[in-house]
């Protein structure tokens, strides 16, 4: 019996990029026999620095525009001051309650879709609900300092393996960076799962 195919995926909250991933990533772990490895940041982890990213916000919105367009789905970005370290603390709770990709979409429609600011925790909480968490849950898991560590681990991590920007699917030594190379991804999992079939 094939044993599932480890991948993990770095992602944050505040990346348009991540937002078109939420669209788009789903047949890696719909069509194959994946073990998704979810790896959250937060703030500006694993992004440009406040200094730098001001000076690509309009080539990245313009950008993010056109794939947008593409994918035929709604584009408001959010304001500048958001803050998805919340966000990123709320998703392991997500993973935990197995609403993960749920939580995915609706947060990440609330923020891109909608140009909400997911860093105040009404919206949040608001989106987390409609992806099927408990209002007290989520109060739970913001309050407990072990997601926070995880978060950071998660951070350390990234460094460590050579990730530099979201989001980024790791599957073994191959790094996939961007939302535009997923069909990369697949195409390793078609040739891991080929290999595994002694194809």
């Amino acid at each position: 019996m094939n044993r599932p195919i480890d991948v993990t995926l770095y992602f944050n909250f505040r990346s348009p990029y991540c937002y078109l991933a939420s669209k788009t990533l789903w047949p890696v772990v719909d069509d194959y026999d994946v073990n998704l490895i979810w790896k959250p940041v937060g703030g500006w982890n694993l992004r440009s620095s406040p200094d730098r990213a001001k000076k690509k916000v309009p080539l990245a919105r313009q950008d993010v525009a056109r794939f947008a367009r593409r994918l035929q789905i709604p584009l408001n970005p959010p304001p500048m001051e958001t803050e998805t370290t919340l966000a990123a603390k709320l998703s392991l709770l997500a993973e935990e309650k197995g609403v993960l990709r749920e939580y995915i979409i609706s947060v990440m429609d609330k923020e891109w879709a909608e140009g909400q600011n997911i860093g105040e925790q009404e919206i949040l909480f608001s989106a987390g609900e409609r992806a099927g968490l408990n209002r007290d849950d989520m109060q739970t898991a913001l309050d407990n300092p072990e997601y926070m560590t995880l978060l950071e681990a998660n951070v350390e991590e990234a460094d460590e393996k050579g990730v530099i920007g979201v989001p980024t699917f790791l599957i073994g030594d191959q790094i996939f960076w961007g939302q535009d190379r997923i069909e990369f991804v697949l195409e390793e999992l078609d040739r891991l799962t080929a290999e595994q079939d002694g194809g």
